[in-house]
């Protein structure tokens, strides 16, 4: 399958403790040369939103373990949007999923999902969940009427699921609503198989390496 969109489909990646402004405008850069989106943390996005403003700009709120308050995850996304996102990428509370508490989880995404007025990927860390698990999180985002599921951080990559992002997860998960595949995604070939698998967008730090590839082949 040939993708003419391809570049528009990546989501460019900075994130980590270590991120710094540089890092960003970096990223930045590449984004706009190569035709890339921009995923970056919520601290940056007012200068981000500035620096870069044709930059589709994705950033995240509950980064990376998801188990902040609700108002924490709710306010982190609002004032990211008034600064200039232009999409969420939000982590569910696993911890919760785990407990049976399905009601909570499903409660927190919609109250985000309904709090601003652009795209929200719930990312469901993948490798930590069975498909069980998966499918009850995803039931649970189509109930709370987000946009997207992403599969992972990039930050848990336990050795019997490395990657982040598996073929199989993704084809699990775009039954229920498009996916994002994130984690673990390094190369061009990489990510037109999960694209083939399913996946709408791709997230990956080596976001301008792999859409370098894609210019070059």
């Amino acid at each position: 399958m040939e993708y003419a969109d391809f570049p528009e489909r990546i989501d460019h990646t900075v994130l980590g403790p270590e991120t710094t402004p540089a890092d960003v405008r970096r990223v930045l850069g590449e984004a706009e040369q190569y035709g890339t989106n921009a995923c970056i943390p919520p601290c940056f996005v007012p200068e981000a939103a500035e620096h870069a403003p044709d930059v589709l700009l994705v950033t995240v709120a509950g980064f990376p373990h998801g188990q902040e308050p609700t108002a924490i995850k709710v306010q982190t996304a609002v004032d990211a949007v008034r600064a200039g996102a232009d999409e969420i990428d939000v982590v569910a509370n696993i911890g919760r999923l785990r407990a049976g508490e399905d009601d909570a989880v499903r409660d927190e995404l919609a109250e985000l999902a309904a709090a601003v007025a652009v795209p929200v990927k719930v990312i469901v860390e993948a490798p930590l969940l069975d498909d069980a698990e998966l499918r009850r999180i995803a039931e649970l985002a189509v109930e709370a009427d987000v946009d997207y599921l992403k599969t992972a951080t990039g930050f848990a990559d336990p050795a019997d699921h490395p990657g982040g992002a598996t073929v199989h997860d993704v084809e699990l998960l775009s039954e229920f609503l498009p996916v994002k595949a994130s984690g673990g995604i390094g190369s061009y070939e990489r990510a037109r198989e999960l694209l083939d698998a399913g996946a709408e967008r791709i997230g990956a730090s080596s976001g301008a390496d792999i859409a370098a590839e894609y210019r070059d082949q």
